[in-house]
């Protein structure tokens, strides 16, 4: 399987991505309708059963290497549903947040101590040291990054960047380099030999997930695979890396769906959505790191190629408008 995905990458995904590419009419680079994005400001109405189900997707997709920025845009706009916005997105996405922090509470737990004992004892070499460290030091991109969207592209998330041919360029972009990364990583290193280094070109990576579509567990597992890195510590750095950035982002983004306002979305929906991404995001961590133990990333490679490309098709053909 591995050897017939990865001849089937080589051979078709930049000729695909290419043809998809050329060959699309220029409402493909069209801005979101000013309707479209005025609506995206609010949370819409949503029932308790597509809470539940936007939950799953935010929390499945949320710790895969695909995105759930994309898919909680793209499911609901295929449904008929409509784009939930970014403020109900921030809102779910704190199930996601807990779920992380529930699965990691040991780590996180032992790393701390580590770090209070290596700094006690000046045992600076200590594999939680290092690892802590390499965790504060690899989330200072994307925050940094991220304050200067704030600052100088308020409106960055009612943008085109976050528009479905935007996401469906970048969901292609990501799945090159993903199976470049598979293809050129020598996969014989585990945390243990993480160097400060690595969590900086990790924490670059991650801060390229502030595009909508990039997926920051795609974006951290591509970078620290091309380290040298193991599939499955991979996936474990970049989840344990993503909490400081998941929890702040959730939070700040949290802030701001309050002041613009729940709409017509009552408590329930909102908290049913909540409780269904924390069960999806806990189940998805613990399967990620089971099956890199023993499987390759081919798998989400071709299915970040195929997403996208379904997405420009759909686009090219009026099935689905540029929004």
């Amino acid at each position: 399987m591995a050897l017939s995905l990865s001849r089937w990458f080589k051979r078709a995904s930049t000729g695909i991505a290419a043809f998809a590419v050329v060959t699309l009419p220029s409402k493909v680079f069209s801005q979101p309708t000013s309707e479209i994005v005025a609506s995206t400001q609010q949370i819409q109405q949503i029932d308790v059963f597509q809470s539940i189900f936007l939950g799953m997707v935010q929390g499945i997709t949320e710790f895969l290497p695909i995105s759930s920025t994309a898919h909680l845009k793209v499911v609901p706009v295929v449904l008929g549903w409509g784009d939930p916005g970014v403020a109900y997105t921030a809102i779910i996405q704190l199930g996601s947040i807990s779920a992380v922090l529930w699965y990691f509470w040991s780590d996180l737990k032992q790393i701390t101590t580590g770090i209070v004992k290596a700094i006690a004892t000046n045992n600076y070499n200590s594999y939680d040291f290092r690892l802590g460290l390499g965790i504060i030091l690899g989330s200072i991109p994307i925050i940094f990054f991220g304050l200067l969207i704030k600052f100088f592209i308020p409106d960055y998330d009612n943008s085109p960047v976050r528009s479905l041919a935007a996401i469906a360029f970048t969901s292609i972009g990501l799945s090159l380099l993903l199976g470049l990364a598979e293809q050129v990583g020598k996969r014989k290193r585990d945390l243990n030999s993480l160097k400060l280094q690595d969590s900086l070109w990790v924490g670059l990576a991650q801060s390229l997930s502030l595009i909508p579509g990039v997926s920051r567990s795609g974006s951290t597992l591509t970078a620290a695979l091309f380290t040298g890195l193991d599939r499955a510590p991979a996936a474990r750095f970049s989840f344990l890396l993503g909490i400081p950035a998941i929890t702040l982002a959730g939070l700040v983004e949290l802030k701001g769906a309050l002041e613009i306002g729940l709409g017509n979305t009552g408590l329930l929906p909102l908290v049913t959505g909540v409780i269904s991404a924390a069960v999806f995001s806990y189940a998805a961590i613990a399967w990620l790191l089971r099956f890199l133990q023993t499987h390759n990333t081919w798998v989400f490679v071709a299915y970040r190629l195929a997403f996208g490309i379904a997405i420009l098709t759909a686009i090219s053909t009026g099935l689905l408008q540029n929004t």
